[in-house]
């Protein structure tokens, strides 16, 4: 982001404004952002968002406003999108998972939902009760890859998706169930060598299955550009690649076949910053250390997956901080917790940063949060979740209040134990 462009919605002036009104840490959105993610993807006939990366329903609503279907992992996000405005008609909401705990199958049945199956119990589970029900396989195709080994959805190691898919078939065929499609998903980060491999599995699950479907999806696990010279996913390749492998299919199976595709990550990442304010500076030994009032219950991805997150500073003053001068530091947060660092590797070694020198009251910027930032935040030492922010328009609107003490602890002090 540029943060000193005024053209920008997102802008030091602007979010300058925003720590005069509300405590930080605060989550901020850019909404012209996310609209022109989802531009680059028009080609694919359906653009199936992940909430799982942001499940705000003011950001779901911004996803069916510009046609985009949902995809829900739980019960939790199934009603999340229908109060978004979304309905189980026209498959706009698929239901993603490995497992039915009794509460969902009910729901998902009751709704009708369309399933995408990662397991063959879950196929046994909803064909006794609702014979006929539309699914999707999620097919395991035996490799996977990832930027990090806890997000490779594929392979052995992986608990997703169906390894066996003539068992599944036999499974369908015995309730009568509906197959309409084939998922395939084996991580995030891919990059055209693999994703190359995954279509070329696609195409030849098709083929063993020799049964007649409608649509197929590439899953998503597309990539975005964390550190400044990353190289940009080439969304027109990765199209090409999906295209062939739809085409071969089609020619197969004598008919058109809808494409979809899932982005979590990619829709929502490069919209949303993280800001924090300044509260201690020290030294220890060699090494010093900036902590600040945001800790990884708030951001988890740095301590579980040792990502990155580009920083930027600013001063008290409504400056950016760009001193050519910069030092190794430490950035940390506030929990009673030795990990509770956002520079560290994947290991969770502790890795410095050159940043500028600040002071007590300047901010700090995690840029690229909007993905697996608040959807992943807990209140860990008993710290309430913090506000999102969503800039629509040139105005800044709240999408989710800060959470009081009080209704962290609701759901105990309504309890009673004499």
């Amino acid at each position: 982001m540029l943060l000193k462009n005024k053209k920008k919605i997102i802008n030091i002036k602007n979010i300058i404004s925003l720590t005069k009104k509300n405590h930080t840490p605060i989550w901020i959105y850019d909404e012209k952002k996310i609209k022109n993610k989802i531009q680059e993807l028009k080609k694919f006939d359906v653009i199936r968002y992940a909430q799982k990366a942001c499940s705000n329903i003011h950001i779901l609503k911004i996803m069916r406003q510009s046609n985009v279907k949902i995809d829900a992992v739980s019960i939790g996000e199934i009603e999340r999108a229908i109060i978004a405005g979304f309905t189980p008609k026209n498959n706009e909401i698929i239901f993603t998972a490995d497992l039915f705990d009794k509460e969902t199958l009910l729901k998902v049945i009751d709704l009708n939902i369309t399933i995408n199956a990662g397991s063959i119990d879950m196929l046994e589970q909803i064909g006794k009760i609702s014979p006929g029900h539309h699914v999707w396989l999620r097919i395991n195709p035996k490799f996977g890859h990832g930027h990090n080994k806890k997000t490779n959805t594929g392979g052995e190691n992986s608990k997703h998706g169906i390894w066996d898919t003539s068992a599944a078939l036999s499974i369908i065929k015995k309730h009568n169930l509906k197959l309409i499609g084939l998922h395939m998903h084996i991580g995030s980060g891919s990059d055209y060598e693999h994703l190359k491999q995954v279509c070329d599995a696609m195409v030849n699950e098709v083929l063993n299955l020799n049964y007649d479907i409608i649509s197929i999806s590439a899953g998503g696990g597309l990539p975005i550009p964390y550190h400044p010279n990353d190289e940009k996913i080439n969304t027109q390749n990765y199209f090409t690649l999906w295209d062939k492998a739809r085409k071969k299919i089609a020619n197969y199976l004598k008919h058109p076949i809808q494409l979809e595709i899932e982005p979590g990550r990619f829709l929502i990442a490069e919209s949303g910053i993280l800001l924090t304010e300044v509260r201690a500076v020290k030294k220890m030994g060699n090494n010093h250390f900036v902590l600040v009032d945001a800790g990884f219950n708030d951001l988890m991805r740095p301590t579980m997956y040792g990502s990155y997150h580009h920083i930027s500073a600013f001063s008290k003053h409504g400056y950016l901080i760009e001193t050519e001068k910069k030092i190794n530091t430490i950035v940390g947060g506030p929990l009673c917790e030795s990990g509770d660092i956002f520079t560290q590797t994947e290991i969770g070694n502790i890795k410095t940063r050159k940043l500028p020198i600040v002071n007590i009251g300047d901010y700090l910027i995690f840029h690229d949060t909007g993905a697996y930032g608040a959807s992943m935040s807990s209140n860990y030492n008993s710290r309430p979740l913090i506000s999102e922010i969503l800039f629509k328009n040139n105005k800044f609107y709240t999408i989710r209040k800060r959470q009081t003490i009080s209704d962290m602890l609701k759901s105990e002090t309504e309890c009673y134990i004499p």
